[in-house]
């Protein structure tokens, strides 16, 4: 694997997790603020975590179509490396949010066919990174961090102009296939090192590692 291959695990509630994540060599960790999520996060617990976080560690913050007075709590609380939009957010949304904290932004883009990367394009000239992901179940109530991959194939030799992250389904079983098939350099994942919703398992996120450094 490439030595600028990096993995982002989302959905830290603990300081072990963020100690095991740092340990184990991934590059980042995310903080779930979306409330109906078993991995969500209060402001102060999400701040005590991050200070927690060692350099080099990048703290990123999921949201879900938050609006500017809670990105305001969030910003001014939280000592942050990225804002990652995971909800319905426009792509204006994105550049006034990009604009308004000073932050890199990623957006979230959920693929189930060809159609849903025309309507990535536009986030493409606004965010910073993109994490494209398995659209959710039409009954799900989350907006990822299902465990479910997408048709790799979709994206296979696809390229974009700003960096981009695979998430969806991941696990250390399957990751070095979806690497090889869309030529993915960073990765993100949740569901896949838990031994229960919201639980980090140590064990399954140093294998996820050992998996993507073999």
């Amino acid at each position: 694997m490439s030595k600028a291959f990096s993995v982002k695990i989302c959905g830290l509630r603990t300081a072990e997790d963020v100690a095991v994540t740092a340990a184990a060599g991934a590059a980042w960790c995310g903080f779930n603020f979306f409330a109906k999520s078993p991995r969500s996060v209060s402001l102060d617990e999400a701040r005590a975590l991050a200070l927690e976080a060692p350099l080099g560690l990048a703290k990123v913050a999921l949201t879900v179509d938050a609006d500017d007075a809670f990105l305001d709590d969030l910003v001014a609380k939280v000592p942050l490396d990225m804002l990652q939009l995971h909800g319905k957010e426009t792509p204006e949304r994105v550049a006034q949010v990009k604009a308004r904290y000073g932050l890199p932004v990623m957006k979230a883009v959920g693929v189930a066919d060809a159609g849903d990367l025309v309507a990535m394009e536009p986030y493409l000239k606004v965010a910073d990174q993109i994490l494209v992901d398995a659209k959710p179940p039409k009954d799900s109530v989350l907006p990822g961090g299902n465990g479910l991959p997408f048709d790799w194939r979709l994206i296979a030799g696809r390229r974009w102009p700003i960096p981009w992250m695979l998430a969806g389904g991941l696990t250390a079983q399957n990751v070095a296939q979806a690497i090889a098939m869309t030529g993915a350099e960073q990765v993100d994942l949740a569901s896949a090192v838990e031994s229960a919703p919201g639980v980090k398992d140590p064990d399954l996120i140093r294998a996820f590692m050992r998996a993507v450094q073999a």
